[in-house]
């Protein structure tokens, strides 16, 4: 099906108010157009006319185009007039090509290109008048009993509608499936991604999460979505993770949800912490993915004290005698449980699509164990066999050993773009194309699984990816299989194309993992290291996370406010600049200030340094700096003989010899030799005064003398 969108300078959100207006005239009766041309009436080509600026046609079949036999062709149509001037009541034409298409290349022409076949015209019917920026759904319907129906054997159709009104010839094209009545069985995979939006930060907020998993949340949409279907279900094991690290305070509906998934007999497995982008990571030379590596620093212990036991109350002591039973100690979950999705399979990475190239993708082929093997999810475009929209088995290996999962890029496009549209009547189009894709892709396969997904989405409503999930267990001889099927599925050679990540997410991944070699040195200064190391991990998966890709300027923006917060970090600790000091006597201490910004106390070493061998200084000092506070430290000094101006350099350094903040530099002032000569002068005063004070004594018992005399 081709659906012809508004001109470039329409905006997306005139795009959605236009669509608004199909949803208000789904009530519209469908046309039923009786005594529909023969099977016999002369075939025509098919017209291919590009739709008139902003005005829009939209074909979708009802039920997805399967028209079995005894059933009637209903189709949905709706005319988006995107322009300032309303339309006329205006003729509608459908038509079906005479023969099946003869397989999917010709069906993606045929839809893509409209390529010029042999149609009939099977159905005739007004159009209802369309207002300005607004749009009409009607329906057209051929009866089961029409000749342009009866006898068609099992295909795929191209269906055709033409709309003829005073903004010109609009065309949309679409198709029918008539079902093999005894169409063998075709196994088919559905990955389901389950995911949060991308957000800067390691976890998500308890106020994040009420509002997901609450009512009308995005989470609780995707989980209601898959509940019930066999849907395989990739998990992002960071949402699990911040409603785990909140033990009993965690919001009720987050603990629901949580307990809601762990409970599905669904088969799943985890995505990497935060979805993140493993083939930018490889890409930058890591040689694994990263993954968290602690989430202790961030529990807190008052909330996984486990609840008292309940006991029948026994004969014994009254309350008052009654001993009181000690405290319940708390249990801390270990970092599996805080990371677990119910039970999945290990080792599984699915990288963005056109990311993952043949180095890559024999990287992370031999990352598993031989318990758990490694396995790639890669959509058949990025296979040397699919690159031209061929069908590719599910299950294959490259000549590397390495196992892949490939999911058909094709049909998976149309799942994803029907599980966001909320409109049945725009939704169906998306939805019959995948159908039809599906149908020649099961012949294809000659009876291998194939796989599929609407990948990953976010703000998509129950009812849209519910619809769409269901939608390929309806395909003629579908057998939606788990992930065991399509891994023990016997193995397709496959040829990975050349590909390569974005080179904006190489170079932030390069420039993150650097940061973080930093903190983790700086984070030597901690008596638990995990407080700063866990957090800047967790957080950086979250800005390497595929989630960001349709948002560029804000991964922008969220990336350079990480590195901001990363430097702070690194620069919180440190010696505030020193005044200039005076010493005056060979023993002092000398007052150093050290300033730690942290939350946490740190453990560092003082480095002092004289210029000028006239001053002793202690070389080290071990100091323990308060939290969020400036620590004084008085560092021992002995100056010799002399005077003059030293300089003493000051340095901090963690106790494994990783240099803190800035080196400073502080001016002292020596005058050492003043205090031996204030004492020589105080001496000399003494002796002054003591033998002024003998002279005194003497004369006045002379004069004593004299006067008794």
């Amino acid at each position: 099906m081709t659906v012809t969108l508004p001109s470039s300078g329409t905006t997306a959100r005139r795009w959605r108010r236009t669509l608004a207006g199909a949803v208000a005239a789904l009530g519209v009766a469908l046309t039923t157009v009786v005594g529909a041309p023969a099977i016999g009436v002369e075939p025509r080509p098919a017209v291919v006319v590009r739709s008139a600026e902003a005005v829009d046609l939209v074909l979708a079949p009802v039920g997805q185009g399967i028209v079995g036999p005894g059933e009637p062709l209903n189709v949905s149509m709706t005319i988006i007039n995107d322009t300032t001037l309303p339309l006329a009541p205006a003729a509608v034409a459908l038509s079906l090509g005479t023969v099946p298409l003869a397989d999917r290349s010709e069906l993606t022409a045929w839809l893509d290109e409209g390529a010029a076949l042999d149609l009939q015209e099977v159905a005739t019917g007004p159009s209802e008048a369309v207002a300005a920026s607004s749009s009409s759904t009607f329906g057209l319907s051929v009866a089961a009993d029409s000749p342009a129906l009866l006898g068609r054997v099992p295909g795929v159709y191209a269906l055709q509608a033409i709309y003829v009104g005073n903004a010109g010839p609009i065309v949309a094209n679409s198709a029918m499936i008539v079902p093999e009545p005894n169409a063998p069985a075709a196994p088919i995979g559905v990955v389901v991604p389950i995911t949060a939006p991308p957000i800067e930060t390691g976890l998500l907020t308890p106020a994040q999460l009420t509002e997901l998993t609450g009512t009308g949340g995005s989470l609780r949409a995707q989980l209601d979505a898959v509940d019930g279907t066999p849907a395989i279900l990739a998990v992002d094991p960071a949402i699990a993770a911040a409603i785990n690290v909140l033990g009993s305070s965690a919001p009720p509906e987050a603990t629901e949800w949580l307990q809601r998934l762990e409970a599905l007999a669904n088969p799943r497995f985890a995505l990497q912490f935060g979805d993140a982008d493993v083939s930018a990571q490889l890409a930058s030379g890591l040689p694994r993915p990263m993954a968290p590596v602690s989430l202790r620093s961030l529990l807190d212990p008052a909330f996984f004290v486990p609840p008292e036991p309940t006991t029948a109350p026994t004969p014994g002591p009254t309350p008052d005698s009654a001993p009181t039973a000690a405290p319940t100690e708390p249990v801390l979950p270990d970092l599996e449980t805080l990371l677990g999705i119910g039970g999945s399979r290990g080792n599984v990475f699915w990288p963005p699509a056109g990311s993952a190239g043949p180095g890559i993708v024999d990287t992370l082929g031999h990352l598993g164990t031989d318990a758990v093997p490694s396995l790639t999810l890669l959509p058949s475009s990025g296979t040397v066999e699919g690159a031209a929209g061929a069908t590719v088995p599910a299950r294959g290996a490259t000549p590397d050993g390495a196992a892949v999962l490939v999911y058909d890029a094709e049909i998976s496009a149309a799942l994803g773009q029907a599980s966001t549209i909320d409109e049945s009547a725009m939704r169906g189009a998306a939805l019959t194309r995948a159908t039809a894709l599906l149908t020649f892709a099961t012949q294809d396969a000659a009876g291998a699984p194939i796989l599929v997904t609407p990948d990953r989405g976010q703000d998509r409503s129950l009812v849209a990816l519910g619809v769409t999930i269901a939608s390929v267990g309806r395909v003629p001889g579908a057998q939606l299989v788990p992930l065991a099927a399509l891994t023990e599925a016997s193995s397709s050679p496959v040829a990975v194309a050349d590909a390569s990540p974005e080179q904006a997410r190489v170079d932030a991944a390069s420039a993150l993992t650097a940061e973080q070699d930093l903190l983790t040195d700086f984070s030597s200064i901690l008596d638990e290291p995990a407080l700063l190391t866990s957090p800047e991990r967790i957080s950086i998966l979250q800005l390497l996370g595929i989630g960001w890709s349709p948002e560029p300027e804000r991964w922008a923006t969220a990336f350079a406010t990480h590195r901001e917060r990363t430097a702070a970090t690194l620069g919180a600790v440190g010696i505030q600049p020193p005044s200039t000091i005076q010493l005056l006597s060979p023993e002092a201490p000398l007052p150093v200030w050290v300033r730690n910004d942290l939350p946490y106390p740190v453990n560092v070493v003082l480095y002092a340094e004289p210029d000028d061998p006239r001053l002793v200084v202690t070389p080290q000092t071990q100091v323990l700096a308060s939290a969020a506070a400036n620590t004084r430290v008085q560092v021992p000094v002995e100056a010799r003989v002399g005077s003059g101006e030293v300089v003493i350099e000051l340095r901090l350094l963690s106790p494994t010899g990783v240099s803190i903040g800035e080196t400073q530099s502080a001016d002292v002032t020596v005058r050492a030799d003043w205090e031996g000569i204030g004492l020589i002068i105080l001496a000399a005063l003494i002796v002054a005064f003591l033998g002024l004070g003998v002279v005194r004594m003497v004369l006045r018992r002379r004069r004593t003398k004299s006067a008794d005399e």
